[in-house]
């Protein structure tokens, strides 16, 4: 394993190398915004056969955390990216992105960078409009009670309530992350997210997107992602099957597959058949 920073725009972040087998290796771009890489311990798995890439996103993990809200946009992130493969040399890459990670993911193919070789976009959402109707969908099957705070919170501005915050860990177990315990590893300080970064770019909850995010959408232009692509979700995920599956139609010979007993953290809930699904697609390119 290695381990170390890159500078990037704004400060210093922490990448983790594991794994030595010889084949072109995976980068992971986690959730969030303002996730961490430690939810991805499953991939570590991958590395029999081919370095796998984590790293923390500025303000998250064991990245800096600078106090400066002009930095959390897109386009900064995705200059991130770039500057982490030309630190590593990382010539010839995989992509792994989930949720925002896949935002990301689209984001940096849409300026065509050379020497990707595929991407895997996991609980996509790249769309949020799109992301925000199917969330609203989704808390039509909230007790009447949970959908009833959710809406007069958000009506009266109060999403930062110990009640709202309450009211989401219902929909959060039912559509983000079904286990009854959190694996030890996440219970580090570095696996807590940076809530600054999220309010900002996403909002206060998966399903009131109000940052600056709010309007992202790059269905119209999926089609000029020319490479290899495998579209995954959960059966009972947040970015729901019928939207991920129109999602992976949206690139030419673009693949699909529903992890059956999972939400919206498949390589958490089933990490051992993520990691076959993944492995497998990668063999394929």
């Amino acid at each position: 394993m290695a381990e170390g920073y890159v500078k990037v725009t704004g400060g210093n972040v922490f990448y983790k190398i594991t794994g030595t087998g010889s084949k072109t290796p995976l980068i992971v771009l986690h959730g969030g915004p303002g996730g961490t890489h430690m939810p991805f311990f499953a991939l570590e798995a991958l590395g029999d056969e081919r370095p796998v890439v984590f790293y923390d996103q500025l303000g998250s993990g064991r990245s800096d955390h600078p106090d400066d809200p002009l930095l959390w946009t897109i386009d900064r992130f995705t200059e991130e990216l770039s500057r982490l493969r030309e630190a590593l040399a990382l010539d010839k890459v995989h992509i792994l992105g989930h949720s925002w990670g896949t935002m990301l993911a689209a984001n940096y193919l849409l300026k065509q960078p050379a020497g990707v070789k595929s991407v895997i976009f996991s609980g996509p959402c790249l769309s949020a409009p799109q992301w925000k109707e199917d969330q609203d969908e989704h808390r039509k099957q909230l007790p009447p009670d949970v959908q009833e705070i959710l809406a007069r919170s958000e009506r009266e501005g109060r999403t930062s309530s110990p009640e709202y915050k309450e009211a989401m860990k219902v929909f959060y177990k039912k559509f983000v992350n079904r286990l009854e315990e959190k694996p030890a590893v996440l219970q580090s300080e570095f696996a807590r997210p940076n809530e600054e970064v999220y309010l900002t770019m996403w909002g206060p909850s998966e399903f009131y997107p109000s940052g600056n995010l709010k309007t992202f959408d790059v269905t119209g232009r999926l089609h000029e992602i020319r490479l290899p692509a495998l579209f995954t979700c959960g059966r009972y995920d947040e970015a729901r099957p019928e939207t991920t599956r129109a999602y992976s139609r949206l690139i030419p010979g673009a693949k699909f597959h529903m992890f059956e007993n999972s939400s919206h953290q498949p390589y958490l809930e089933e990490p051992h058949e993520f990691v076959r699904v993944i492995r497998e697609f990668l063999a394929g390119v």
